[in-house]
């Protein structure tokens, strides 16, 4: 840490301000929210070019010189491609894994709203909010503190945080703070638990909430199998796959091999439908026996009149086949030996 920014207000006791260098920050461990990309990257980094960093990090000290960062993983990195090596930070001494986790998820509610958030990191919020850790005493003391130390006026006017204020317990106020239905608060707390790749595909859209809370039920070596399996074959997901992963789990049959048949299709594979097929006739068939402008039913007709011929005559044409077959099996009674020729007064 270097020299002391000037600063208007006293810091709350823990509480220290400095500039930073980039090179002795860590990241959140299983930082549970994306980095900008696209514009919004580009952006940033275009304005911490002209302006610098004008909203400060906020970092936990770690006893050993370097410090976890809680807030500001997008300042820190793309303020690395605008060129600067250090910034402006709030660090904060003697917390808590608890309270650090708090920081984490309220300073990235203040920058956008819950609805705009991707489906992991809704996760990572609500099992936040409804693990034993929370106390709503603690989250409102978090909450002010972070936008007396951090967020500028004009942001905090427009902060939505009050919307979180009242979420929060049980699974049915978190469903009504975050206009969810209860099935859905419990589906995003299971989806907490997958590994980080598979909330990176849940993320990316490779596969629907349900199908991922399903996943989550299997232990993280299979979880890592799944993962590996749709890595090198790019297969789907769906309910019906994710269900087979499940049963085999539970059954303690699921093996890499497994897997790969699930996954492929191979195993549990619903029944085909008893349809009847659809046959196409050749043009240079049709253009022989039909006219262009006969009806479907005409043609319909036709085939049905000529398939009853074809298969009656050649029903007809069996039967005669396997009755001369049938005569001529049986005619040895009538073929008399040679030496018996005089019996029937016939002359050799």
């Amino acid at each position: 840490m270097t020299e002391q920014p000037a600063q208007t207000q006293k810091p709350p006791a823990g509480t220290e301000y400095g500039i930073v260098e980039f090179s002795l920050m860590d990241d959140y461990p299983d930082h549970m929210f994306s980095l900008y990309e696209g514009q919004r990257k580009e952006d940033m980094t275009e304005s911490i070019r002209k302006n610098g960093i004008l909203q400060p990090l906020i970092l936990r000290a770690k006893g050993d010189g370097r410090y976890t960062i809680l807030a500001g993983h997008n300042r820190r990195y793309n303020g690395e491609e605008a060129g600067l090596d250090r910034g402006p930070a709030i660090i904060k001494h003697n917390l808590s894994d608890a309270d650090a986790k708090m920081y984490v998820v309220e300073s990235n509610l203040m920058q956008r709203s819950f609805a705009d958030m991707l489906p992991a990191e809704k996760a990572a919020v609500l099992d936040v909010y409804h693990s034993e850790m929370f106390s709503q005493g603690k989250r409102s003391d978090i909450l002010a503190e972070i936008k007396s130390l951090e967020i500028p006026r004009d942001a905090m006017d427009k902060s939505t945080s009050a919307e979180f204020r009242r979420s929060f317990g049980t699974r049915e106020a978190l469903a009504a703070g975050y206009g969810l239905a209860p099935n859905q608060v419990a589906l995003y707390l299971r989806v907490h638990q997958l590994i980080k790749p598979l909330k990176e595909r849940l993320n990316k859209g490779e596969f629907a909430l349900s199908p991922a809370a399903n996943l989550s039920f299997l232990k993280q070596s299979e979880q890592k199998a799944v993962d590996k399996c749709i890595e090198l074959n790019g297969f789907k997901l769906d309910m019906r796959k994710t269900d087979s992963l499940r049963n085999y789990s539970t059954g303690k049959k699921l093996s890499d091999e497994t897997v790969y048949l699930i996954l492929n299709g191979e195993i549990d594979k619903p029944p085909k439908k008893n349809r009847t097929p659809t046959v196409k006739v050749a043009k240079n068939i049709y253009a022989k026996y039909f006219k262009p402008d006969q009806s479907a039913k005409e043609v319909q007709n036709v085939v049905a009149k000529a398939l009853s011929y074809y298969f009656s005559h050649t029903q007809s044409q069996k039967r005669q086949a396997e009755t001369s077959s049938a005569y001529f099996s049986t005619d040895e009674d009538y073929h008399t030996p040679d030496d018996g020729a005089e019996d029937y007064g016939m002359e050799l």
